[in-house]
């Protein structure tokens, strides 16, 4: 089976209840609490999904992907296809057509001109994106006509969905960031801040880290929607008092990512004043090894490519060693429950693309220590290896959260075991997953050894996702440390996979293709280390009504079908 006789027919839909607005914002406020902040409002500008998500309220893509995966049209009439003509039958290109009538919030029409722009935006060779795989062989972008625009790329690309698909990768308006090209981006507060958008909530103020308000979009393309006239999206805290402030207290209508031991959400359940919502997708939390010496002696160019290997994790025994003494099992149990899978893999799902690798899944201390010794590093009177005078001291990094605060205890724990000095550091989750390029404590800067967090790709396919360990796609200065390749890992062999997968349209081909880099990248060298196969979780309050909770797209993806439940 290709890939091509999917494109072939028609795309699915997710049927949804409809809900009986009487008039748009008939039905009050609705709030929104992410105990991550948001720190930016454009996800060009950042890979956090705090900034994602809360930026799918104001600005769209030219379709999206439901909860079952399907890709649906939002900006764009339909999906194009080989069958109706979107996407051409040499597979090089794809069309898509507009909406007739959209408007951007400032009144004034989306065109195809705006999507053109923002392939430039992102691939400029000055700027750094944070979603340039997206764009991975994209040659050009032609304006057809106002409505129409085409998508050229360097060879057949049989999934052609990359570009303009999915919430990391919404249109932008070109009349706004006209100026904010290349290394002009991250200066270009007001629309980074405020983008005018498509969506149906506008900005009416936004305070970096910590609070967003909103009203409805007058001139979104659905006059009855969105139900709610105005929204607070707030941000910070912590999973715990975000879990209650929906479940127990009532005072917030959704609460995103509850990073909840199993037992403390249970409990929380109990309160009676919302519903906890979960399923499972591509999201897994990881350790990523640095491929690159962190030292602050070096200038930040040399820290942030291969110019310096790290003077220890570039040897595949400690990185491997690092993996053998951890109990994934465990971390499970404690972190998640029925909500976590112990896993192996950095693409859990779909489940034929997942590779059938357990190997990790035993901890094995001893074999640990004797992969160690068998490598020469011997542990010293202290009870820390080392060798040629270099110690396996690790400065191990990661968002403050209840959760990874108790897997970094643990992991500490098991890798002093075998002889590994472990220093723990927990920043705040704003500031971790934000993208401002003046912070050192960024997780794209990756100013530590090893750093553990969680991510996802948009639909069901994991083309982009596994295209972000390309070589040159590491952030640096020069992207203003953009960049999604952020343990620094480089093999000229995988970006040949990366290029094959690109053009290969047989399916069982793409399965095997895609399980042969997920496993270069975790069993075979190591530099990604996966824990946890986790399940989404959020709640909702009893009243709100309409959402539906989606895994592959933004968790805010149909926001305007929300409404207060009488």
């Amino acid at each position: 089976m290709k890939i091509q006789s999917l494109l072939l027919g028609a795309v699915a839909a997710t049927a949804l209840a409809p809900a009986a607005f009487a008039e748009r914002g008939s039905d009050g406020h609705v709030n929104i609490i992410y105990w991550q902040a948001p720190s930016i409002l454009n996800p060009f500008l950042s890979g956090g999904t705090k900034d994602i998500e809360s930026a799918s309220l104001v600005i769209e893509p030219l379709g999206r992907y439901d909860p079952n995966g399907a890709l649906v049209p939002f900006l764009a009439e339909e999906i194009p296809t080989v069958a109706n003509g979107g996407v051409s039958e040499d597979l090089t290109s794809i069309t898509w057509k507009l909406k007739s009538g959209l408007k951007w919030s400032d009144g004034s029409a989306v065109t195809s001109a705006d999507v053109k722009f923002t392939a430039e935006y992102c691939m400029h060779p000055e700027g750094g994106c944070a979603q340039l795989a997206k764009f991975d062989g994209v040659e050009s972008v032609e304006v057809v006509d106002d409505l129409t625009v085409k998508v050229m790329f360097n060879e057949p690309k049989p999934n052609p969905y990359g570009p303009f698909m999915g919430g990391q990768s919404p249109i932008i308006q070109a009349a706004q960031f006209a100026d904010c090209l290349g290394a002009k981006a991250p200066e270009c507060t007001d629309a980074n801040f405020a983008p005018i958008g498509t969506g149906p909530f506008v900005v009416d103020e936004f305070k970096p880290n910590d609070v967003i308000s909103m009203s409805a979009n007058p001139n979104y393309r659905d006059p009855a929607k969105p139900a709610f006239a105005t929204l607070t999206f707030k941000g910070g805290g912590d999973a715990t008092a975000a879990g209650r402030a929906v479940l127990e207290t009532g005072e917030f209508d959704y609460a995103w990512n509850l990073q909840l031991a199993p037992d403390v959400l249970a409990k929380m359940a109990e309160g009676g004043k919302g519903t906890p919502i979960a399923a499972f997708g591509s999201l897994v939390e990881r350790l990523e090894m640095n491929m690159t010496d962190p030292s602050p002696d070096l200038d930040a160019d040399t820290r942030s490519t291969v110019k310096a290997p790290h003077p220890f994790l570039s040897d595949i025994n400690v990185r491997k060693a690092l993996s053998m003494a951890i109990d994934r099992n465990l971390l499970v149990e404690v972190g998640y429950g029925q909500a976590g899978r112990p896993t192996c893999n950095l693409v859990p799902g779909p489940a034929v693309y997942a590779s059938d690798n357990t190997d990790c899944l035993t901890q094995d201390i001893a074999g640990a220590n004797k992969m160690l010794d068998d490598a020469g590093w011997a542990m010293g009177s202290d009870g820390v290896r080392a060798k040629d005078g270099v110690r396996l001291s690790i400065l191990y990094q990661t968002s403050t959260n209840a959760v990874r605060q108790d897997f970094q205890a643990l992991i500490k724990q098991w890798w002093s075991e075998i002889g590994v000095e472990t220093e723990l550091r927990n920043l705040n989750a704003s500031v971790f997953f934000g993208g401002d390029p003046g912070s050192p404590d960024t997780y794209q800067k990756f100013y530590a050894d090893v750093e553990m967090y969680a991510n996802n790709f948009d639909g069901t396919d994991p083309q982009a996702y596994l295209s972000m360990y390309r070589c040159g796609n590491e952030p640096k200065p020069e992207s203003q440390w953009q960049g999604e390749n952020i343990n620094r890992f480089c093999d000229p062999a995988y970006d040949k996979l990366i290029d094959e997968l690109g053009r290969t349209s047989d399916l069982e081909t793409r399965y095997k293709l895609a399980k042969q880099m997920n496993e270069m990248l975790t069993k075979e060298s190591y530099t990604i280390i996966p824990l946890v196969d986790r399940g989404r979780v959020s709640a909702h309050s009893n009243t709100l009504g309409g959402v539906v909770l989606n895994t592959w797209d933004s968790e805010l993806w149909n926001a305007s079908d929300w409404h207060r439940v009488k």
